[in-house]
């Protein structure tokens, strides 16, 4: 039987994976580290409590000697835990650098110490950097345009590196754009979504022709699940959704869910370091490992639509007190994205 230990699993996309960990009969515990910081919400694992299988510590992948103990515990690792908003990394960019190389590094240390039998790091397609033509597969250069991409493309590095070095049983999954239910509404889509919810406009960058492939949160889960039981150590693998989207695209599908026209969109000039297209060639994860999303996009909004207007009690709270620094900076002109 496996123990799993899950950083960040307080997180969007790591709670819902801890939900599908929970599924699994193979699995007798699944342990979340997380600090809980703005994007952390205990209510995220919501009924995940009631199964005995979970275990819940708050705290910081920076903590080493906490990290060895929790990880001497566990045969797996999914790390999860980062500074994950591009914004905020213009103004915070050396904590997205503490947290995502340093913590991470912190976890492969007592990985390789502890033994354990595998770990997944989990990254973005943000770390290929723009590309105008074609698609990124797993062998393209990492060319990071933002302090958030680079602190993430250094920690795939270094992860990578401890398989190469001392032989740690190491995959990197790099995924396209998730969207889903539970996601913090600083995000394009629960940020589109909350707002329209509450009858404001919204604001596209440029002219909203910037271009990413978008992924539903469980079908991205289902590709780390797919990497953390069939994956093969030291190698990478990219998982994406199948459907790219101009931004001014999604807003379409985002407008029809909500009952929303056009009139509530507002265009503002583009933000500095906006890449203007990424593109995942995904066929590695497909051919070796099987992996095919099966959620399409337009039924995917509509169902994160629902989820929101379901669920205010979730959500408007964050919009009243993000306990963001980035909230405190004035920033010239409208937020746009």
């Amino acid at each position: 039987m496996r123990a799993v230990l899950v950083t960040g699993g307080a997180g969007f996309i790591g709670s819902h994976f801890v939900k599908r960990l929970l599924r699994s009969d193979d699995v007798a515990a699944v342990t979340v580290l997380d600090a809980l910081t703005y994007a952390g919400h205990i209510e995220n694992l919501g009924e995940a409590f009631l199964d005995a299988k979970l275990d819940f510590v708050e705290g910081s992948i920076l903590d080493a000697r906490l990290v060895g103990d929790l990880v001497r515990r566990h045969s797996e690792i999914v790390h999860f835990a980062a500074e994950s908003h591009v914004d905020r990394s213009f103004y915070e960019s050396g904590n997205f650098l503490t947290t995502n190389v340093l913590g991470t590094r912190t976890l492969l240390d007592a990985a390789f110490r502890m033994g354990v039998r595998k770990f997944v790091h989990v990254s973005t397609d943000e770390v290929y950097g723009p590309l105008l033509t074609g698609a990124a597969d797993e062998s393209a250069p990492l060319r990071p345009s933002v302090p958030y991409a680079a602190s993430k493309a250094a920690s795939d590095l270094v992860a990578l590196s401890y398989f190469q070095t001392y032989g740690l049983p190491v995959c990197v999954t790099r995924s396209s754009n998730n969207y889903g239910p539970c996601q913090h509404p600083e995000k394009i889509v629960p940020l589109f979504v909350t707002r329209l919810l509450k009858g404001e406009p919204v604001t596209l960058h440029g002219r909203g022709q910037h271009v990413r492939n978008w992924l539903h949160v469980e079908d991205n889960c289902a590709g780390i699940e797919l990497v953390l039981s069939s994956g093969v150590p030291g190698e990478v693998y990219n998982i994406g959704g199948g459907t790219d989207l101009t931004n001014k695209e999604l807003t379409q599908l985002i407008l029809r869910a909500c009952d929303a026209d056009w009139d509530v969109v507002t265009y503002v000039p583009d933000r500095q370091a906006n890449d203007l297209r990424y593109a995942l060639d995904c066929s590695k994860i497909t051919s070796a490992l099987g992996y095919r999303p099966t959620r399409a996009l337009a039924d995917g909004i509509e169902a994160t639509v629902a989820w929101y207007r379901a669920n205010p009690g979730r959500w408007a709270p964050l919009l009243r007190n993000p306990n963001a620094p980035m909230a405190q900076v004035r920033v010239p002109g409208p937020a746009g994205v």
